[in-house]
């Protein structure tokens, strides 16, 4: 029984079928988030464990993986977000918060409902669940918004290049297409393929201490990290500014 709960994040099979189902309910209604964890269930088998053993070995990953701090929880805690300075990532997240209504635990719920094995007490399932609720801190470091399907596009290209997940890119290039077809969409597969771009050259955000990380100043770690400027997706949004 035990081994049946933990399956998902340890197997290598991959459903196609089921994938390409998901991703037509999901592309007509960009809102409708279980879909998208359909897909990870269906094409990410095998990443949390190539991620997990990445982190072991990163300078402080062994730390954090014998910490293994879940996140959803950590992230729920308005002590643990209130405390984080001004300027800082975590204060950013505050901000995402209350502009959004979003929150780290409502994600983990979602998933849940779709494949209650996410919680099941593994190393691969805890590493799978850092990178689901450590989602919204990616949105504030590359500026993409969450409440706009081109944040959420752009942001779904870069998760590709920095997991791997064949989901993930399956997500960026089924929206790349519809864009494609959309009148007037052209540019915005050029703001994806930009996402997909910046997430090749940052850092490998998985490897992060994301405790340390919301204390630290937004823009330093931008720099930090190597997350650049985005022109295209700017241009997208008419915003002439930098994030």
């Amino acid at each position: 029984m035990a081994s049946t709960a933990i399956e998902p994040a340890t197997s290598y099979r991959r459903d196609w079928r089921a994938a390409f189902g998901a991703l037509r309910r999901l592309l007509a209604d960009a809102n409708d988030t279980a879909q998208v964890f359909r897909i990870m269930r269906a094409l990410n088998a095998g990443t949390a464990k190539s991620g997990y053993e990445r982190l072991l070995r990163t300078a402080g990953g062994g730390r954090i993986a014998y910490q293994r701090v879940e996140l959803a929880e950590r992230l729920s805690d308005p002590a643990f977000v209130a405390q984080c300075p001004e300027g800082s990532v975590g204060a950013a997240y505050a901000a995402f918060l209350e502009r959004t209504g979003y929150s780290a635990e409502g994600l983990a719920m979602v998933s849940r409902a779709d494949d209650a094995s996410r919680d099941a007490q593994h190393p691969y399932a805890w590493f799978g669940r850092r990178i689901r609720d450590s989602h919204d801190i990616w949105h504030i470091l590359t500026g993409y918004r969450a409440d706009e399907p081109l944040g959420e596009a752009c942001l779904v290209a870069f998760s590709f290049a920095q997991t791997r997940g064949p989901g993930w890119a399956l997500i960026a290039i089924g929206t790349a297409i519809k864009a494609w077809r959309t009148p007037g969409g052209k540019p915005a597969v050029g703001a994806i393929w930009e996402g997909f771009r910046r997430g090749r050259r940052a850092a490998w955000l998985s490897g992060e201490d994301y405790e340390a990380l919301l204390a630290e100043p937004l823009d330093a770690a931008r720099r930090r990290l190597g997350i650049g400027d985005a022109p295209a997706y700017r241009a997208m949004r008419g915003d002439p500014q930098s994030r």
